[in-house]
């Protein structure tokens, strides 16, 4: 990236086999103070981390290709952003914006109403992670509209908490033996290219998707419908054209609230500000976490006016959220962003390396599917000449790529998808290296 001023030396460098020796005895003391419930997918621990790098405590430096799961998209120490944490922590860390408020929390609801999609009049809630921005902006449809039943979809992710669990499709890890659930979530198919029938289009499987809501639920009982755009722990599934307009515009004539889940896909990962620009929809709450703060937690919703201040006072809010701190580094993170034109950079992202993964798809057989959207990209890994996920295989490509020093993700519903989320702030440089440390490695893995 050019014309970018980084405090850490961009580079890779690998002095000790990984894990070093520092975070192998981290891993020791962690077993005996850390829940075992808390899993890591990387086993070396920071010390260090910016623009596209991470220093471990054993001075191994890492090209990270995960951002924190999309979090530090301007890098994990960016100078603004650390700058406007550490001046608002000389004046106060807390008083609680329910008590005695203050203006960055006004200021960061200002900026949200005016940078998420359409004109309407809206107002924004802020809290602190993306589950509690989920739990309220189904708390919001529920009062509204005076309907209980909630529909997700196949394949989603939505949180850890009850109701969040109750929306998220996968069973393990994320709720095997923790219910019973929240009531009253429905599961609907959803648009999967790659699985889906031949030649289906992305309004016929929203039609088909409508027929079941009506026949199932009904309308008239049907509080809200919640999707990600792109869906993040279920595989970065970019539905057909045409899905979610469909969807969108059969809400908004049976007074169903359409909330776009963009924890994930927001703040310029997609190559636009939200996901939802790009599918040309216009949500009635938009839910938001992750890229928001620069690392800071900090949560969202916004939507319609008339949807949220239909809340009775005292009914939405939290001791934390808002957090001033938090709000200082999301002004800071949002100006970054705007001055590096990082949606633009998102997309230069995916045409530095979507060719690369795509060639890479035509010379070997493990890999059937390739997609994502900017800096949201993945490869789908199964078993040679099939569509069968192949899990292992997944999991040995991320191996092997970490013992070369590039840290990558994995997801899907089935386990077999390698994700790329690098800070939209790597460089050019980095970001080649890092994708011809993982060609070789699926090269290695696909010629076992």
């Amino acid at each position: 990236m050019a014309d970018f001023a980084y405090r850490l030396a961009q580079k890779r460098n690998i002095v000790t086999a990984l894990p070093g020796p520092r975070s192998s005895a981290l891993a020791t003391r962690r077993s005996s103070a850390v829940a075992a419930g808390v899993g890591s997918s990387v086993p070396v621990y920071a010390e260090d981390a910016d623009g596209g790098v991470i220093v471990d405590v054993d001075g191994n430096s890492l090209i990270d290709l995960g951002a924190g799961i999309a979090v530090t998209s301007v890098g994990a120490s960016h100078a603004a952003v650390t700058a406007a944490v550490a001046e608002q922590a000389r004046h106060f860390t807390h008083t609680c914006f329910m008590v005695t408020p203050y203006e960055g929390y006004v200021a960061v609801a200002e900026e949200l109403n005016k940078l998420t999609p359409g004109d309407h009049e809206k107002r924004t809630v802020l809290f602190n992670s993306g589950a509690e921005a989920v739990e309220n902006a189904i708390k919001v449809a529920r009062l509204a509209t005076g309907k209980m039943a909630v529909v997700a979809f196949d394949h989603a992710y939505h949180g850890r908490t009850n109701l969040t669990m109750a929306l998220t499709a996968k069973t393990m890890p994320y709720k095997t033996n923790f219910g019973p659930f929240a009531p009253e979530i429905y599961r609907m198919p959803t648009s999967y290219p790659y699985r889906d029938a031949a030649g289906l289009t992305g309004e016929q499987a929203a039609l088909q998707t409508i027929s079941q809501i009506e026949k199932q639920i009904g309308a008239d009982s049907l509080a809200a419908m919640i999707i990600e755009p792109i869906q993040g722990e279920g595989g970065f599934v970019v539905p057909a054209p045409g899905f979610l307009p469909t969807l969108v515009n059969w809400a908004k004539a049976n007074n169903v609230v359409f909330i776009a889940d963009e924890v994930q896909t927001g703040f310029a990962r997609t190559g636009a500000w939200f996901a939802s620009e790009d599918e040309g929809i216009v949500p009635d709450i938009i839910t938001m976490a992750k890229g928001i703060a620069g690392g800071m937690p900090l949560a969202a919703i916004t939507g319609r006016a008339d949807l949220l201040d239909a809340v009775h006072a005292g009914g939405l809010g939290g001791t934390y959220g808002g957090n001033p701190v938090a709000c200082a580094a999301a002004i800071a993170t949002l100006d970054v962003m705007r001055e590096l034109d990082l949606p633009g950079r998102a997309r230069e992202i995916e045409g530095l390396a979507k060719p690369v993964l795509q060639a890479l798809a035509g010379e070997v057989d493990v890999i059937g599917d390739v997609r994502g959207r900017g800096a949201m990209l993945a490869i789908e890994i199964v078993k040679p000449g099939t569509t069968e996920p192949d899990p292992a295989l997944t999991k040995a490509i991320a191996a092997e790529a970490l013992s070369q020093g590039v840290v990558i993700l994995t997801c899907g519903t089935y386990g077999n998808v390698i994700r790329l989320l690098p800070p939209l702030v790597i460089s050019d440089e980095l970001l080649d290296e890092a994708l011809t440390v993982l060609a070789e490695a699926i090269r290695s893995a696909a010629r076992a």
